[in-house]
């Protein structure tokens, strides 16, 4: 087992050697990064990000039909569509279990959203007495979701239930994170990237327990908590980019 110095000095040179715009030609994040207005991309990456799971290929492909839906213009469409539109989405198949009425459904609230709102930033404020995003989340799900049950919840996890969020982690990395390398936005100007996370999910739990940083083994939100407090000693004003380190270890299968 490395020990703290030397182990900081791998994943330093890990996330460096991983966050690079090739990076993004395989990886849903390339959605998003089709778009220069704020919305759009906000809509395209939280688009991206809910299905995130399965086959990157096949993530990729699945994004790409709803934004063809949305004549790729994700922010107008939200604004402008007609039920007409909405009625022609309704019995579409997505991807997976994210169907045509979840779909549609995420339209209609974007369109509420936007309405009262500029930014999905608006959504995800953190207070500072708060470490990390879960409260944040949970803040963003009653505002996104609304009262009513809906099956489109279980699109929208929820810290509160223990889940890792992984989705909605990454999204906020891809938002919130500031550097200059091209990969993550950084276009929410008001929240700071010392309250992100790494998105977990098998592949990132393995690595991380592979390196001692986690003993937990299931991957839910007391491990996210768990690999927060090694992470924030690595670099407490940039704990994401580790997301990088133990993204890059896992497609290089470099421990294994």
């Amino acid at each position: 087992m490395l020990k703290f110095e030397e182990l900081k000095i791998f994943l330093d040179e890990k996330a460096d050697q991983f966050n690079r715009p090739e990076f993004i030609e395989n990886d849903p994040l390339q959605i998003p990064h089709r778009f220069s207005l704020k919305q759009d991309i906000e809509i395209a990456g939280f688009l991206a990000a809910t299905i995130s799971w399965g086959n990157r290929k096949a993530i990729i492909k699945s994004a790409e039909k709803m934004l063809d839906i949305m004549g790729n213009s994700p922010y107008d469409f939200v604004l402008n569509y007609s039920e007409k539109d909405v009625k022609e989405i309704q019995d579409k198949s997505i991807h997976r279990t994210f169907n045509g009425e979840d779909f549609t459904y995420f339209i209609q609230q974007f369109n509420r959203i936007y309405k009262e709102n500029d930014s999905l930033e608006n959504l995800f404020k953190v207070n500072d007495s708060e470490i990390n995003f879960s409260h944040a989340i949970e803040r963003f799900r009653s505002d996104f979701l609304g009262v009513e049950k809906h099956r489109t919840h279980k699109h929208v996890s929820s810290p509160y239930k223990n889940s890792s969020t992984k989705r909605i982690i990454m999204f906020l990395r891809w938002m919130v994170r500031k550097d200059k390398r091209g990969v993550d936005f950084g276009i929410w100007e008001n929240i700071d990237q010392k309250h992100l996370s790494i998105p977990l999910d098998v592949h990132t739990g393995n690595i991380s327990r592979k390196l001692g940083l986690i003993s937990r083994t299931q991957n839910d939100w007391k491990t996210v908590e768990e690999l927060d407090l090694i992470i924030r000693k690595f670099d407490e004003k940039d704990p994401a980019k580790y997301d990088f380190a133990l993204f890059g270890l896992g497609v290089t299968k470099e421990l294994f």
